[in-house]
């Protein structure tokens, strides 16, 4: 990380925001806020935030570990457990308990929608298994975890994604890692709103909430320059998935809070293969910062 400094809120920013990788460069995107700063003309002589933006890591701890460098400080939008890779069935805590072909039957069943079948194939192995299903999971949740907490740079400031399980969170976050949950932090002069988790699906993740549960930690923010977010405004551009071919649950309150607040940027990940990855909403710039698991590069952000 390198060190940054603060400049006003929204009134005057100058910078480039796009995606990009770490230390220098974006590949894409350059341009948005953009003003030349007082004496070099053409030029900005305050002092520049670049923040870098993940989500989605599932397991990539190796990526995980420089996603910061270069930044003065990166946000993570959760899903740090891998379970299941639906790209590499061997991957993950279920084939490491059931073996591979019966990953296999599962991403089938749940691809084609069939969620009893996949529930019912689910509670066989369960069944069959030795340990207890809670005590399983959470123990290699756990070795996960200390992994992957322990990598993150200070400053890192973190929501949930909905594979989460939160109550985990206390016994790993360092002192440089800040959990937000329906709750702002200042970055640079702008204003980051964070709300974690997803809603309730057939897929029944750990941290599914309730449409009212969670439209209630969006109206919690209130104005913020950049809402941050593990789900997407429910938009079919953003919320469906070219590979998996289905919609994915979007947030109706999110895209509430944009039309109503009209933050600069709208900040986002769960949708791994999105049809848009990027797209405007009114003012705001949505964005799918990207399946971190998979691509191992950061969003970048500077101002």
């Amino acid at each position: 990380m390198r060190g940054g400094g603060n400049s006003g809120r929204n009134g005057g920013d100058s910078g480039a925001d796009g995606a990009g990788g770490t230390g220098g460069g974006r590949d894409s995107d350059t341009g948005g806020d953009s003003d030349a700063g007082p004496g070099v003309p053409g030029g900005d002589t305050r002092t520049r935030t670049r923040v870098h933006v993940v989500s989605d890591v599932h397991g990539n701890s190796r990526d995980l570990a420089t996603a910061g460098d270069g930044a003065d400080a990166l946000i993570c939008l959760g899903d740090l457990v891998l379970f299941l890779d639906y790209a590499d069935h061997s991957r993950g805590i279920f084939p490491d308990l059931f073996g591979e072909e019966n990953a296999d039957r599962i991403v089938e069943l749940r691809t084609a929608r069939r969620f009893d079948e996949a529930r019912e194939l689910g509670r066989a192995l369960w069944a069959a298994l030795a340990t207890d299903r809670d005590t399983a999971i959470e123990s290699a949740v756990r070795r996960q975890y200390a992994e992957m907490f322990a990598v993150l740079p200070n400053p890192t400031y973190a929501t949930y994604g909905n594979v989460d399980i939160p109550a985990l969170w206390p016994e790993y976050a360092g002192p440089g890692t800040t959990v937000l949950d329906g709750e702002r932090v200042e970055i640079g002069g702008r204003v980051f709103g964070f709300v974690g988790g997803g809603l309730r699906t057939p897929m029944r993740t750990p941290y599914e909430i309730s449409d009212e549960e969670y439209a209630a930690k969006v109206e919690r923010l209130g104005e913020v320059d950049v809402l941050c977010s593990h789900i997407p405004p429910e938009v079919p551009e953003l919320t469906y998935d070219t590979v998996a071919r289905r919609f994915e649950r979007g947030s109706r309150a999110l895209l509430d809070a944009i039309h109503r607040t009209r933050p600069r940027y709208a900040l986002f990940g769960h949708v791994h293969q999105p049809l848009a990855p990027r797209m405007r909403v009114g003012s705001t710039e949505c964005v799918n910062v990207g399946h971190f698991a998979s691509t191992g590069r950061p969003w970048a952000m500077e101002w």
